[in-house]
């Protein structure tokens, strides 16, 4: 509850600090920089004291942690630009759907002035025209009698609704597919975390001849990979994009890179196995025996699969958060973490699949076939990939004060 409660909404609220889509995408790059390092100086700073003074110690040291962070946020409290509650927007969103069904019958109209639109406050502009596509979902917004009150307002919210909730509905409408795509992303980089470790604990991981490193530590290499990524995307690989093709990368490139070394990392584990099993073989061994493989054989496939973390997920978070309806901007960020969450389970769900349905996966695996699994995973990846390429080119990006930002298409 914790986490949920802060990681992603404070993505959001620093994004809200500035007014520069170019700032706003520096400030996502750095802000999970930041994540990722916390994450090393846990993985060993905290795991080492744990392991070899006391848990009580770790524990305490990340409760002040936490303090100092808190005493941090409280101080900076009166400098924070803070946005102004509007009610639940998925409640008005809500309102939409209900308001499109109940006048499903009424015949739409071809002027505009025949829907209705929020008061002009703030410099806001009103719409000029209706969008055709989901085009039904126009009903919400068509004024019929009694619907409005005698100062012009809307009477009941569950039976006339602005034409800007009319449109926020389709823009989350339009993302959807693309959101799909991201779950099934993020579903083998979860699956990969689990093997990883089966993996580690069936192969040689003595660095030098008294340590050894423990079987979930090797997923550090994914941290020190997204962190070294992180950095030099924002220093280095953008500005050298832009001074050789005068345009930065748009965010579905972004994606799309990341999409493509996650099912290089894929392959690579793929292949990683298919020679541990081949070792194991001639070695006669079974069970969990440990083979005479090093676990550092599976450095690069985490270091290609934190790369691609480097790229994609920031590159969700800024997506969404630039795309997203100014009425639930807000909840944008945390639209990632739906999306590892149902990663999660899902990838979950797919060992469970193979292990019921295939001989893969058994308690020992050095007598199953883990590398088919990868297979499996890559060639999942693949198509996911096609998807989406498909829904990539076919997306049209919302916000024309971005265009600077943005190619000629979407992808």
């Amino acid at each position: 509850m914790g986490v949920a409660g802060t990681r992603f909404t404070l993505a959001a609220m620093g994004a809200d600090q500035f007014t520069n889509p170019k700032h706003q995408r520096a400030f996502f790059n750095w802000h999970f920089f930041a994540m990722y390092a916390a994450t090393f100086v846990s993985m060993v700073g905290i795991v080492y004291i744990q392991d070899n003074v006391s848990w009580g110690l770790g524990f305490g040291l990340s409760g002040a942690a936490n303090l100092v962070g808190l005493a941090a946020f409280v101080l900076g409290s009166r400098y924070y630009l803070l946005l102004k509650p509007q009610g639940s927007p998925f409640t008005q969103l809500a309102y939409v759907l209900v308001a499109a069904f109940r006048k499903r019958k009424a015949l739409l109209s071809l002027k505009i002035e025949d829907y209705c639109q929020e008061p002009q406050s703030g410099g806001t502009k009103l719409m000029d025209t209706t969008t055709n596509n989901f085009k039904f979902l126009n009903h919400a917004a068509l004024v019929t009698q009694g619907d409005t009150n005698p100062d012009g307002s809307i009477k009941k919210p569950w039976n006339l609704c602005t034409l800007q909730q009319v449109e926020d509905l389709k823009t989350l409408i339009r993302i959807s597919p693309i959101w799909s795509t991201s779950i099934l992303l993020h579903t083998p980089i979860a699956t990969q975390m689990s093997l990883v470790v089966l993996q580690a604990l069936a192969m040689d991981r003595h660095l030098g001849p008294r340590y050894q490193i423990p079987a979930g530590t090797t997923m550090i290499f994914v941290t020190i990979s997204t962190c070294l990524s992180l950095a030099s995307i924002d220093r280095f690989l953008i500005p050298t994009f832009h001074k050789l093709t005068r345009t930065s990368p748009t965010l579905l490139r972004r994606i799309g890179i990341g999409h493509v070394l996650t099912i290089a990392s894929m392959a690579l584990s793929a292949l990683v196995e298919s020679k541990r099993l081949a070792a194991a073989r001639t070695h006669n061994l079974t069970g969990n025996s440990i083979v005479p493989m090093s676990v550092f054989w599976m450095v690069p496939q985490l270091l290609v699969v934190g790369v691609g973390e480097a790229f994609m997920f920031p590159g969700q978070v800024m997506f969404y958060y630039q795309e997203f309806p100014k009425s639930i901007k807000s909840t944008a960020a945390a639209m990632v973490a739906v999306i590892i969450g149902i990663a999660f389970y899902l990838g979950t769900a797919t060992v469970d699949l193979i292990r019921k349905t295939t001989r893969w996966l058994p308690d020992g695996i050095n007598d199953g076939r883990m590398d088919n699994v990868y297979w499996v995973l890559t060639i999942a990846g693949l198509v996911n990939f096609g998807y989406f390429l498909v829904c990539s080119w076919m997306y049209k990006y919302q916000h024309d004060e971005n265009k600077e930002l943005i190619s000629s298409n979407s992808f």
